[in-house]
């Protein structure tokens, strides 16, 4: 995993512009000038430490990327690519498979990226991975264009200012994240998961976006079910596993992390190392009684670390800071925490995002599923402004057939998980120089969750039906039938001493007065709290140009 950047058609101080992701690549950056365009990549060295230094140059083309390809060596024996190669590099296979086959080329790939090749052929492409684990932003910049891994690479190199887009903070507000490929910069907008974009003179002339599910659902798989759910989930841990730097993996005590910990520790001669993080808070929930549990049964090296009021004051304008492109998602604070934690002794860490997703996990499927009069309700975000409602309903809407419970998988698949989780997981590992990987979310995996019937995703009280009944044989001290207590941060009990104080201050923030906001309500309110102070420090922060603790000293009043 690494941070990249470019122009395209233009000229520009890309050197600025990396320097501002050497967070993302640790071990070194590296520029290079071509016709027309310029590039530059940031380093964190993971597959071939000696020789997969980019750009990377083979059969004419050039490519910078960041993330993995997992299937190269499968593409490199398939292509009979061997004898061409002059690295160990993940991303040199696809340099030769474009030389092949163009731009069909990247329909093959299984993995997470975002790339620039700039082909032998003449022509410039973007491209994204289909479910978006990779970030990758655009923008015009004179006759040209200009990509990064994070906004934040435009304005340090002065290429554009940091001005609010109100639409997109009243999204990030009422939803915590922001849709599509929307922004809170005005001038600036993602690529969309799976979108391929081509870019001629500095200029984009196509693009095409690949689907990370099956239009129309493969027929249900025949035979043993339990052993085919094995088989794949197994090959998509082995594959991810890939890695020439120590990997492990965030354990929680829930079904999905606990899942890919029983195939590390198959996978493993040696124990794997496993991190969990709990609360040191009354009434909080926390799991790492659970996660110890099966740490024990699968022979784990099991580390956790705590996370209290002090840790929340101390990291909250750390995330704020992380998240140049912002969820106000609590679970991002335990996650930067956990990444603290595993720098130095990990690289690579396995993580379940995507479980929940592709197997029906969340208890709103459950709801959508039952009459109103049992209590039944569209799996839709509750409490938001209507304008914000609309734009969520159009961003989540998925062309194909699809049944009640695949509409509303296919809905967070396409807003809350690019927008929500793998944002998160991306900005808090990557501000410690860690690599998230997401062995759900892979080709293989979702191929054969889409083919499962939804009585195999939800049965009665309980979603991931399927994933239960083979944790049940594979890792029973996972206890998966289990009433789980549900993942909580209690930001509002740290946050409810402090909130009358907090609200007036707020009110002075700029962002906070550019819009329709009741700051004194939203600190009354529980829920609210957190998303209004995450929003507070974010915009003195990425607005304003203040450093992370000036923010919060502005917030709580303090020298």
């Amino acid at each position: 995993m690494c941070g990249i950047a470019g122009l395209l058609g233009s000229m520009g101080p890309a050197d600025s512009m990396i320097g501002a992701l050497a967070h993302r690549g640790p071990d070194g950056t590296r520029v290079q000038a071509l016709p027309g365009a310029l590039l530059a990549h940031a380093r964190l060295s993971i597959i071939d430490l000696e020789g997969g230094w980019q750009p990377l140059t083979a059969a004419g083309s050039t490519v910078i990327g960041n993330g993995e390809i997992y299937n190269y060596i499968e593409l490199i024996e398939e292509f009979g690519l061997s004898k061409s190669l002059s690295t160990g590099s993940d991303f040199e296979p696809l340099l030769h498979l474009y030389a092949q086959e163009g731009e069909a080329a990247f329909e093959r790939l299984r993995g997470m990226y975002a790339f620039c090749l700039i082909g032998a052929d003449g022509r410039s492409w973007l491209v994204r991975d289909r479910f978006g684990i990779k970030p990758l932003y655009i923008m015009t910049h004179g006759d040209g264009l200009a990509f990064a891994s994070e906004p934040r690479a435009f304005f340090q190199a002065g290429l554009m200012r940091a001005e609010l887009e109100p639409q997109a903070a009243a999204e990030l507000l009422d939803l915590n994240y922001t849709l599509a490929e929307r922004t809170p910069f005005k001038g600036l907008r993602r690529l969309m998961p799976g979108e391929i974009t081509e870019v001629r003179g500095g200029k984009l002339v196509s693009g095409r976006r690949l689907s990370n599910l099956p239009r129309t659902p493969s027929p249900p798989p025949k035979g043993d079910v339990l052993a085919r759910l094995d088989a794949v989930l197994e090959d998509s841990v082995r594959v991810h596993q890939r890695s020439d730097v120590p990997y492990g993996l965030f354990l929680s005590g829930g079904i999905d992390s606990a899942a890919i910990a029983t195939l590390m520790a198959r996978l493993n001669s040696r124990p794997v190392t496993a991190f969990t993080c709990g609360f040191d808070a009354p009434g909080a929930a926390d799991e790492r009684a659970q996660a110890e549990r099966v740490a024990r049964a699968l022979d784990l090296d099991w580390r956790e670390t705590t996370f209290g009021e002090a840790d929340f004051w101390r990291i909250a304008p750390q995330v704020a800071w992380a998240l140049d492109d912002p969820t106000a998602d609590y679970a991002t604070l335990p996650t930067y925490k956990l990444a603290e934690a595993a720098k130095g002794t990990l690289t690579v860490v396995l993580t379940g995002e995507g479980g929940d997703e592709l197997f029906g996990g969340y208890g709103r499927y459950r709801r959508a599923l039952r009459p109103s009069w049992l209590g039944g309700r569209p799996a839709e975000p509750r409490g938001a402004d209507p304008a914000v409602l609309a734009r969520w309903r159009e961003a989540s809407t998925v062309p194909g057939n699809s049944t009640a419970l695949g509409k509303a998988q296919q809905a967070d698949i396409a807003t809350w998980l690019p927008g929500d989780l793998l944002l998160k997981l991306d900005r808090c590992l990557m501000a410690h120089g860690l690599e998230g990987r997401t062995p759900f979310l892979d080709p293989e995996v979702a191929a054969f969750a889409w083919s499962l019937p939804d009585r195999m995703k939800v049965r009665g009280r309980h979603g991931k039906w399927i994933l239960r009944k083979w944790l049940e044989r594979a890792c029973p001290a996972a206890e998966p039938w289990a009433r789980k207590q549900g993942f909580t941060v209690p930001v509002d009990a740290w946050i409810a001493p402090r909130a009358a104080d907090i609200a007036g201050r707020v009110t002075q923030v700029p962002a906070i007065r550019a819009l329709s906001l009741d700051p004194a309500a939203r600190m009354a309110t529980p829920g609210q709290r957190w998303p209004l102070l995450f929003f507070a420090l974010w915009s003195l922060i990425h607005i304003n140009g203040c450093e992370p603790n000036e923010a919060l000293a502005v917030i709580l009043g303090t020298p």
